[in-house]
């Protein structure tokens, strides 16, 4: 009985101890930052599904326009070869690629809207104004994504950099997580330009 109750008071102690030192809440924050890039991962995912329907959409009105629509399947071809594993949390060279990548696919998403501004029959199409529609809303999921990942990386660096948590950290293999540029980000936010304007009237003399 003795025995039992001393090993049930070490471990009490330990507890204790651990949480002291900040374990539990670096666990908690942790969990926090892998919950925050699964939401990240899932909006650039629906993203990048959307992107061969517009591509082929666009196609069928616009095929002049090789440029712009090769680069945006370029660009979703190397989103695509990027391994969004949650190793990629641990390596800031890796993040990096990551983060320019997706941007690049922005970049080009939004070139190819404004493109599309020239092609009054595409922009009419019903599966093209569906596709807008969708692009603009996981936009903004992803904007909001971004948001959340950023708070979450940001409370768990303080935690794993303030005393004496950080030597809690450094006991258990808990380093700094790279995060998306902030300078930024209320430019990479903004989703792309979607235009639901009527179609311009036909020039007068034509016929009825």
């Amino acid at each position: 009985m003795k025995a039992r109750a001393l090993c049930c008071l070490l471990l009490l102690l330990i507890a204790l101890g651990l949480s002291g030192c900040g374990y539990n809440a670096i666990q908690t924050e942790d969990e926090q930052v892998q919950a925050s890039w699964s939401e990240v991962l899932n909006q650039y995912q629906r993203r990048a599904d959307l992107v061969p329907n517009l591509v082929n959409t666009v196609k069928g009105y616009a095929n002049q326009e090789k440029d712009v629509l090769t680069s945006v399947t370029q660009a979703r071809a190397q989103v695509g070869s990027i391994q969004a594993t949650p190793e990629l949390l641990s390596n800031p060279q890796a993040f990096a690629k990551f983060e320019a990548a997706q941007g690049q696919l922005t970049s080009s998403l939004s070139r190819l809207l404004v493109v599309s501004e020239n092609y009054p029959q595409l922009k009419s199409d019903a599966n093209f104004r569906d596709l807008q529609s969708q692009l603009e809303g996981t936009e903004n999921r992803i904007a909001v994504a971004r948001n959340r990942y950023i708070r979450s990386v940001q409370a768990y660096n303080t935690t794993v950099r303030s005393f004496p948590n950080n030597l809690t950290a450094k006991m258990f293999g808990y380093q700094e997580k790279p995060n998306f540029s902030v300078a930024n980000e209320a430019e990479i936010s903004k989703p792309p330009r979607v235009d639901f304007g009527t179609t311009p009237a036909p020039a007068s003399g034509a016929s009825n």
